[in-house]
């Protein structure tokens, strides 16, 4: 395993301690992903190596990529997925053509129901740590920036 993407999964995984009003995955995430994300990213999905083979199939059976757990969501924040989770929900505010994410519009029934779930994720992720750039591309500074607190 190389060892720069493995020192930075424990750091991800291990790296801030959430305090009473932190944003966590288990009292904030868990709950608005189940509502808004799990029919498609639940246990019924392939994980990402799975779905990459064969992602027309998926589509058609309106499945995505698995991200039923913590674990599992947070590889689509840092490694080995890399930004996916802020590029598909983005809300066109951090791209250059301005337009959001294709999952942007399942954050929410409305404008405001988007933009308030959105902000959540953002404050999940880290409002710096918010970069939508593939692995390859990340500087340590901006790696070191996403928090993703259990």
């Amino acid at each position: 395993m190389n060892r720069v993407p493995a020192l930075f999964l424990c750091a991800l995984l291990l790296g801030s301690a959430a305090s009473a009003g932190d944003v966590t995955y288990r009292k904030d995430i868990r709950p608005l992903w189940e509502q808004k994300c799990m029919a498609c990213h639940g246990e019924g999905s392939p994980y990402l190596a799975e779905f990459d083979e064969n992602k027309d199939r998926y589509k058609e059976l309106n499945r995505g990529p698995r991200m039923d757990t913590y674990a599992n969501l947070v590889a689509f924040v840092g490694w080995p997925d890399s930004g996916a989770l802020m590029r598909r929900l983005d809300d066109g505010s951090n791209t250059r053509d301005g337009e959001p994410g294709n999952m942007y519009r399942n954050l929410g029934d409305d404008e405001v129901e988007r933009q308030k779930n959105l902000a959540l994720f953002k404050a999940w992720v880290g409002e710096k740590g918010w970069v939508l750039k593939h692995f390859d591309e990340l500087t340590r500074k901006e790696l070191g920036r996403m928090r993703v607190a259990e």
